[in-house]
């Protein structure tokens, strides 16, 4: 979901930016990258890292609920579509392929997000907060599977991020890795595309057989 339908992680950016500097650091671009596509807990906990908190102050059930409410709260201003996103959801759609939703964005911000993406474009939705270990286990590509009734390696995904890609290989999904804020490295079952602009029922078939061909190496 988070940089790879909508635009959002420029404004997780200015929350977890905010939350540094209220925990009196300067967030660097390198931490950020490193939270890109984390659970919340993953995050927070990097976050902590970096400002030296003992655990003793190391609040996550309250700097998680600050967090949550600043993110809710620039979500409310609007959320931009990534560059062919929305065309990409119409041309699956229009084939009749079921789609689920697999993001580690918490239920309480992914249901606001979803207002702008539209939550009947999806079968199932699946968020971090639903699984045991958010990615880049791959506990939440593995669950919207069996929601959908699929095995994992029919199931193609599609990705912005090196947290993300990891769960939704680790899961046996072949993935169309799209980068936004940080590049993610090739390797077996991942296809590489700049941008979602202008994808064709051509090139996602490609990206899911492609991997299919390879299956013993899925595991």
């Amino acid at each position: 979901m988070d940089g790879t339908l909508l635009d959002s992680e420029k404004l997780w950016d200015i929350a977890i930016a905010d939350l540094a500097a209220d925990l009196g650091f300067v967030l660097t671009h390198e931490l950020r990258e490193a939270t890109l596509g984390n659970s919340m807990t993953d995050a927070l906990t990097k976050v902590f890292d970096a400002a030296g908190l003992p655990d003793s102050e190391r609040d996550l059930p309250g700097r998680a609920a600050w967090l949550r409410s600043r993110v809710s709260a620039l979500f409310k201003d609007g959320i931009p579509w990534m560059p062919g996103a929305r065309e990409t959801l119409d041309l699956i759609a229009a084939q009749g392929i079921a789609m689920a939703l697999v993001t580690n964005t918490e239920r309480e911000l992914a249901d606001e997000a979803l207002a702008t993406l539209g939550p009947d474009r999806f079968t199932v939705t699946v968020c971090g907060d639903e699984v045991e270990q958010g990615k880049p286990a791959p506990d939440p590509y593995l669950r919207a599977a069996t929601l959908l009734g699929i095995d994992p390696a029919d199931c193609l995904a599609v990705e912005d991020s090196p947290t993300g890609t990891q769960a939704a290989r680790a899961a046996g999904c072949p993935v169309l890795v799209v980068p936004s804020a940080t590049p993610v490295l090739g390797g077996v079952g991942r296809t590489q595309r700049q941008n979602l602009v202008g994808v064709t029922l051509d090139e996602v078939a490609a990206a899911f057989n492609g991997t299919i061909e390879h299956r013993e190496d899925l595991r």
